[in-house]
């Protein structure tokens, strides 16, 4: 597996300049939406019974990262996938997962509750989560006494403090002083904008891939399990600690979504940020990793949806 992983760290995707300012506006753009949607009403509806909201944040910051560090344990792929592994189980909850959370007859307030909570969480916990998980696994890598890396990799947390601050936290702060200023034009354009940022991101997704489908056909199976297993286990982990903790059917469909759903863009960002990753490092593993995760997680977010929309919510 190891071996046949290598060539993955080899793998230049095509990726200018102008494609990664592109890719920072999308998803500025598209967490500008999330902050639009954010009513004070529903987080006092949803903080009057807070046990959902803190189930689906321990599930998504705590539980997912180091499920996700155990699953490499066991699966001992090359140190970039294993990286870029962590990097997209550090990451927040997409926009993306609120129209699957309304798809799968979740609950829809508590979905747009936690991506807005976590999407202000993760300007500290998703560089903590992958500095803590990301440098155990290296100190457990080199330990090990393999010699994959040419150098080392060293995590800067603040230089992620800063990338995550400036495209998640700076168009959430202004989303929110527009809403609260501008309601009503807010409740004109907020659902426009919102269908939009969905169909943007998407769009992005395509255009990397058709830039970059000769690469992705040599070694789709090469990573089509291991996402397709990660991706599982994150709705796994959210599904079955929302039942341990006794969560309404409702409440769980949510939790699962937001859970299994990551902000795998913010991870492409990160990751060709040459002050975080220099460019000289081949880490070709981390960026197919996180790109096929943002493929694979809209189809099965999709067909877990829809297969929940036929399901009753009666206990």
């Amino acid at each position: 597996m190891r071996e046949a992983l290598l060539v993955l760290d080899h793998i230049r995707l095509n990726f200018s300049p102008g494609g990664l300012l592109f890719l920072n506006i999308t998803i500025a753009f598209v967490m500008f939406g999330v902050a639009l949607d954010i009513k004070i009403p529903q987080f006092r509806e949803v903080f009057a019974k807070p046990k959902s909201v803190i189930t689906g944040l321990v599930s998504q910051f705590i539980l997912l990262p180091a499920i996700t560090f155990l699953f490499i344990l066991i699966l001992q792929p090359t140190p970039t996938v294993a990286l870029g592994m962590i990097l997209v189980a550090a990451c927040p909850g997409g926009n993306i997962s609120n129209f699957m959370a309304s798809l799968a007859k979740g609950n829809v307030a508590l979905s747009v509750s936690l991506t807005a909570i976590s999407t202000m969480a993760a300007m500290v916990m998703t560089p903590a989560n992958f500095a803590f998980w990301g440098d155990l696994y290296i100190n457990f890598y080199q330990k090990s006494g393999a010699n994959e890396l040419l150098r080392p990799i060293e995590i800067d947390f603040w230089q992620v403090v800063q990338t995550v601050f400036i495209l998640l936290g700076v168009p959430v702060i202004l989303g929110l002083f527009v809403a609260k200023k501008f309601p009503v034009l807010t409740g004109k354009v907020k659902r426009p904008i919102k269908q939009a940022s969905i169909v943007v991101f998407i769009l992005f997704v395509v255009i990397l891939l058709s830039a970059n489908f000769s690469n992705f056909m040599r070694v789709i199976h090469l990573i089509f399990f291991i996402v397709l297993i990660h991706n599982g286990l994150a709705l796994l982990t959210g599904f079955t600690f929302g039942t341990i903790m006794k969560r309404p059917r409702i409440d769980r469909r949510s939790i699962t979504i937001e859970t299994g759903i990551q902000n795998s863009g913010l991870a492409l960002v990160l990751m060709f940020n040459p002050k975080i990753f220099p460019p000289e490092l081949e880490l070709g593993g981390m960026a197919v990793i996180a790109a096929w995760w943002g493929v694979w997680h809209i189809i099965s977010g999709l067909l877990l949806a829809t297969l929940w929309s036929r399901k009753s919510l009666a206990e």
